[in-house]
């Protein structure tokens, strides 16, 4: 890039994804600002991450040491059947983090000047050689480049591809935490230092070991993460689980404190009737279980103008490849990438397409592959026959959170 001629880059979006985009373009020699539409700190979300090679490369690019502290190490990967015996057992080593941990160390690489909070997006305008954002507020910023990182709710794909809405898949994962010292200790041995799964009928169970509070990563201080997806029916049992004690519909996600009582409760009891005793202590321990609707969000584009989409505003794939970090990652990479090599910002992002639409297709198709199975009352008898493939417990350990599926191991050429 031309020296002489200083380029901005406004990253909507203060997330991991926006942290990561804002952060490799200023290495790339760009000035870059986050917006963040909400006007507190997003510290303190303890959902567990498992994480990939391709994402320690890219931290380090980004100046973030992942080889200290970085999250509690798994070499084995077990499957439990209802009665609690040992169904299935595969070496699989992987390093399992949290969300809080990995945005620390990247909200660490950004100053204070270029991180806004209470920025929310209301619209685009993109003169062609310069692009303009409108917030809320009544401000604006003017840049060459606008990146959306704002997330599966995007503002920034709503501007500029509002045929793009998030899909209903079928399923909703339950998550919750627990921690280490809470846990029995026939419990802990059987579950914690493992991936463990558990496969009621078209269901899935996972949990694994996470760091605790504050990024703890002393043996006792840890928790216990456990994910669990399970069917609901769109118009009945969807609307039920997101409406809450007030009568309040959550289209897209209801927010943890709201979930009622009874929901939690009844999701106690189909603990009780369907996992490994093991897996249900989990369960029964964790204080506050949520859930997330899982949606799929695919844009037959990541650039528009002056646009780039990256990261789950452009695709959210479903969460059984593990990926979501990793790609948001790898996307901004190759966009930084794309924008150091080439002065012109048009062919930079065509550049930065071509590299990245078909990985992110791919992981796109990947995640349906193997959530497949949990959506029984969508899917053809015929559909439903080929997703079974992906359910047996040698299948699930095997594929579940790993990148082998790409043709080189990797999220990028």
């Amino acid at each position: 890039m031309n020296a002489s001629k200083p380029r901005r880059a406004l990253v909507i979006g203060g997330s991991m994804s926006g942290l990561f985009a804002a952060i490799l373009l200023r290495r790339a020699g760009w000035d870059a600002d986050i917006y963040e539409r909400v006007d507190v700190g997003l510290i303190g979300r303890g959902a567990g991450i498992v994480t990939h090679a391709e994402l320690r490369t890219v931290l380090r690019a980004a100046g973030c040491d992942p080889s200290e502290d970085f999250g509690v190490e798994i070499t084995m990967r077990r499957t439990l059947d209802r009665t609690g015996v040992l169904a299935g057992e595969l070496v699989c080593p992987q390093t399992s983090t949290s969300w809080d941990r990995v945005f620390r160390m990247l909200r660490e690489q950004c100053p204070d000047e270029r991180y806004h909070i209470g920025k929310e997006l209301q619209c685009i305008d993109d003169a062609g050689d310069r692009v303009v954002a409108h917030f809320a507020d009544g401000t604006s910023a003017e840049g060459d480049l606008l990146v959306g990182a704002d997330g599966f709710r995007s503002n920034v794909r709503a501007d500029v591809l509002p045929a793009v809405k998030p899909v209903y898949a079928g399923y909703v994962g339950w998550r919750g935490l627990v921690d280490e010292d809470a846990l029995p200790a026939p419990v802990h041995a059987d579950v914690f230092e493992a991936m463990v799964f558990g496969l009621p009928p078209n269901e899935q169970f996972i949990c694994y070991p996470v760091a605790g509070r504050d990024n703890d990563l002393r043996p006792g201080h840890r928790r216990c993460n456990f994910v669990w997806y399970r069917p609901a029916e769109e118009s009945s049992e969807l609307r039920q689980l997101l409406t809450d004690a007030s009568g309040r519909f959550h289209a897209l996600g209801i927010p943890p404190p709201l979930v009622r009582t009874e929901v939690i409760a009844s999701l106690r009891e189909a603990s009780r009737t369907l996992l490994a005793p093991q897996l249900d202590a989990v369960v029964r321990l964790a204080p506050l279980p949520f859930l997330q609707p899982i949606f799929d969000v695919e844009t037959p584009h990541m650039v528009v103008g002056r646009v780039a989409i990256v990261g789950d505003a452009a695709f959210l794939a479903r969460p059984h490849v593990a990926a979501g970090v990793t790609k948001a990652a790898e996307d901004a990479m190759a966009l930084a990438n794309a924008l150091r090599v080439h002065d012109d910002v048009a062919a930079a992002l065509a550049a930065f397409q071509r590299e990245r639409l078909p990985v992110n297709r791919r992981i796109m198709q990947r995640g349906r592959e193997l959530g497949g199975y949990l959506q029984p009352h969508l899917l053809s008898p015929v559909a439903l026959a080929a997703a079974e493939r992906h359910h047996g417990p040698e299948t699930v350990m095997s594929e579940i959170a790993v990148l082998d599926f790409l043709k080189d191991g990797r999220l990028s050429g």
